[in-house]
């Protein structure tokens, strides 16, 4: 088993509450996908993020095929971290860690980390490689430019 790890790490002209408001909201998480991915949410209880929350929604990450996911937050501090897992959905495991810490301008350094395991053994590695890798990338990307068009060009 391979275990693979993406750290980003962005710091936004917003104050920890600012973020966590739109952070916090399940839906915002549509605004942040790269709209060929196609992802919508199929089911949640339209409540901000909690420990214990279910969020239910299907993607096309790869090659138009359409996949459920399964969200579990099995961590949430107000204001300062979630942690969401993938009960179900194409990884082997999805373990993903959101923090926000206030800088000293009044801002947020916000920390996502990201640890995946792809099913089939080998046959995931090479996967990774050639596909899985490069696609989480351009979506981490796109994420990235999109908080900053949303929260940074403000001036």
């Amino acid at each position: 088993m391979k275990l693979y790890k993406i750290v980003t790490v962005q710091h936004i002209n917003a104050s920890v509450e600012d973020c966590w408001d739109f952070f916090s909201s399940p839906i915002n998480l549509q605004t942040i996908t790269l709209d060929t991915i196609n992802f919508q949410i199929q089911d949640y209880d339209g409540k901000r993020m909690y420990h214990g929350q279910i969020i239910t929604y299907t993607l096309k990450p790869l090659f138009g095929i359409k996949m459920s996911w399964i969200t579990e937050i099995t961590a949430c501090q107000e204001n300062e971290y979630f942690v969401d897992i993938q009960q179900y959905g194409p990884y082997k495991l999805w373990h993903h860690k959101h923090f926000f810490e206030p800088t000293s301008d009044g801002g947020t350094k916000m920390t996502d980390i990201v640890h995946y395991v792809l099913p089939l053994g080998i046959l995931g590695r090479i996967i990774n490689r050639l596909v899985v890798k490069n696609k989480l990338k351009n979506i981490f990307d796109y994420r990235y430019n999109k908080i900053e068009e949303l929260f940074n060009s403000k001036k």
